[in-house]
């Protein structure tokens, strides 16, 4: 028998919180974000339940590649662009929509398109940096960049886009314009002229910037049922988990008053009680930086993680718990824990959490289980 972690997919909740973005913004195209593995929830079983979305965001040409091998012939855009200009010819053959950042890129485009005779067009995007100073053109640029692809034979410039920094935090109190405000506003100033679609939006410009929504939003996190803002939790959104991390107890020990639990004694025992032991750690990807307070839920009753975080177990409180059994089900974040709260205690997001369930954990939804 295989060890008992899982994550549970659950594939209605994807559709739900899909359609809430809709309803955030009924009137932009929409490109689900699926890069990661869809946050580590498994790329195509994801893209496959988003059939009405109007186009993926990937990472890279490798999770292109898979969409395209498997039948999806929605437009699929590369996030970051392409690395090595070798890609620029699988870029062309699988109908790949790079997003150009630098001109190093735009110089290796040209380059590619003077060794080539292929006669169809490449469609690109171009980013621009409007204050998250990470990737992208310096917005005064956009039409000497506009100029320079227009030069290069069968590319064709199709849109822009730009990444808001910090879309997850509320506006200022003091009633001056936010680092959001400013952001839409330069991206609006320097993209009105141009005949293009453009994109602005993440999950957090969706929920709380209506003004960036422009032809297309880009929800990545409120997919998965994660909020994208500090000031609400998912619930507070009408998003639901997707993702349920579960394992079971596999063992039951009766402890004394001052029994030292797990690596380093970190933690003692208070009183005489019961200590849980569940088959999940860090090896499954369950942060190591959960120390004792963490919640955890068995059968879906709330109770907390005592001491360190080992590769493939925990130790859990079984105070209050006087009926729990070997094989009780064990809930890491999920349906009664949001990830969120698990998040926020282990100083991280809740991004990092779902991405890094390692690939030892078998992803089960309820389509496969059906």
């Amino acid at each position: 028998m295989t060890r008992p972690v899982r994550a549970l997919i659950d594939l209605v909740a994807l559709q739900h919180n899909f359609n809430r973005v809709s309803d955030f913004s009924p009137h932009s195209k929409i490109m689900a974000v699926i890069k990661a593995g869809g946050y580590g929830h498994g790329i195509l079983r994801i893209a496959r339940v988003l059939d009405a979305a109007d186009g993926f965001a990937v990472a890279s040409i490798e999770e292109g590649l898979l969409l395209r091998n498997v039948g999806i012939n929605k437009p699929v855009f590369l996030l970051t662009g392409f690395h090595h200009g070798d890609e620029l010819n699988e870029l062309h053959k699988y109908n790949l929509t790079p997003v150009i950042h630098s001109h190093e890129q735009l110089s290796r485009l040209a380059r590619w398109k003077k060794t080539t005779d292929a006669k169809k067009e490449l469609n690109i995007w171009c980013k621009l940096d409007t204050g998250m100073h990470r990737v992208g053109f310096d917005p005064d640029e956009i039409t000497i960049i506009q100029n320079q692809i227009n030069d290069i034979e069968n590319v064709n410039l199709a849109g822009i886009m730009s990444h808001l920094a910090n879309a997850d935090h509320p506006n200022d109190d003091n009633g001056q314009d936010s680092k959001t405000d400013e952001q839409i506003l330069l991206f609006t100033q320097s993209v009105k002229s141009l005949s293009l679609e453009k994109s602005l939006a993440n999950s957090a410009g969706i929920v709380a910037w209506q003004k960036s929504h422009f032809d297309w939003v880009r929800p990545g996190i409120m997919l998965y049922g994660s909020s994208p803002v500090l000031d609400k939790k998912a619930a507070d959104l009408g998003l639901l988990p997707v993702m349920t991390l579960e394992s079971e107890i596999i063992s039951i020990k009766k402890m004394k008053k001052h029994d030292a639990i797990g690596y380093g004694g970190d933690w003692t025992c208070p009183e005489d009680m019961s200590v849980a032991v569940v088959a999940i750690g860090y090896g499954d990807g369950y942060p190591r930086s959960a120390a004792t307070g963490t919640p955890v839920a068995i059968n879906g009753k709330r109770t907390q993680v005592l001491g360190r975080v080992s590769m493939d177990m925990i130790t859990v409180d079984l105070r209050g718990f006087e009926h729990a059994r070997i094989g009780d089900r064990v809930e890491l974040w999920g349906q009664n824990i949001p990830v969120d709260e698990i998040a926020a205690f282990c100083n991280t997001i809740s991004y990092e959490l779902m991405c890094q369930v390692t690939s030892r954990v078998p992803r089960i939804s309820n389509r496969d289980a059906g």
